[in-house]
């Protein structure tokens, strides 16, 4: 049944990346004269990796919780790639803190500025955070901003502390805050290539306290975040 698997989730690994292919030829002029027509070809590729996940792989998504509108922060629970598309599917103007290397691939960084992401590059605290408002500053403000306090990807079970960069982006910004939790790396291991079948959940969570010090902000997230994403994980185990 493994091996089973394993053969399907690389028959939709390669229908992912041609999805990818054919959106990103076909919608590059649109989305050089229009940011609305980026929007829409990073949310129907989206769309197009959920459903070639559910009729290949059989791997299902399960969204709960309203989904964010206007101008906000989403501190989210990152595990895999996944969980990135479920964000530029749901959210109506998604847009990413992104590491800067990643702007330098030929469609992630191409349709990375069309979106104005927030590149930052991996280094001190104090450098990545002034380089992100730097990037933030320069885009579009009506979106909903995903950012992974974390940092990067972190598989399930795996403990690393949260950053300030959600925080500071909320009060110099004063932009609401709405978590998010997943478990989405339950099925979509970080480092694999097995995609296992099952239900993911992406929960968009209550909105943070706009009131608190950026320690006590930290804290705050980092605790209901996790204690979701956990919540959700055990649930998926008892399944």
């Amino acid at each position: 049944m493994v091996v089973i698997q394993f053969f399907l989730s690389l028959i939709f690994i390669f229908s992912m990346y041609l999805s990818m292919t054919l959106f990103a030829v076909l919608g590059a002029i649109p989305s050089l004269l229009s940011r609305k027509a980026t929007y829409w070809v990073v949310r129907n590729f989206a769309g197009s990796v959920i459903f070639l996940a559910r009729i290949i792989c059989g791997l299902k998504v399960e969204l709960r919780g309203e989904v964010p509108t206007g101008n906000v922060v989403i501190a989210s629970k990152h595990q895999s790639f996944f969980d990135v598309i479920l964000h530029a599917y749901y959210l109506e103007n998604v847009n990413f803190v992104m590491k800067q290397e990643l702007t330098y691939f030929p469609i992630v960084g191409f349709y990375g500025k069309r979106l104005g992401v927030a590149p930052v590059k991996r280094g001190g605290k104090g450098k990545a955070v002034s380089q992100m408002m730097s990037g933030l500053e320069k885009s579009d403000q009506d979106t909903q901003l995903v950012i992974y306090p974390q940092g990067t990807r972190v598989a399930p079970g795996k403990v690393m502390p949260y950053k300030v960069g959600a925080a500071v982006v909320c009060q110099r910004m004063n932009r609401r805050c709405i978590l998010a939790a997943t478990n989405v790396g339950m099925y979509w291991p970080k480092h694999s290539l097995l995609r296992k079948r099952g239900t993911v959940v992406l929960e968009y969570l209550g909105e943070a306290p706009n009131d608190l010090q950026t320690k006590s902000f930290v804290r705050y997230i980092e605790e209901n975040i996790e204690k979701a994403s956990n919540d959700l994980m055990a649930e998926a185990i008892l399944k």
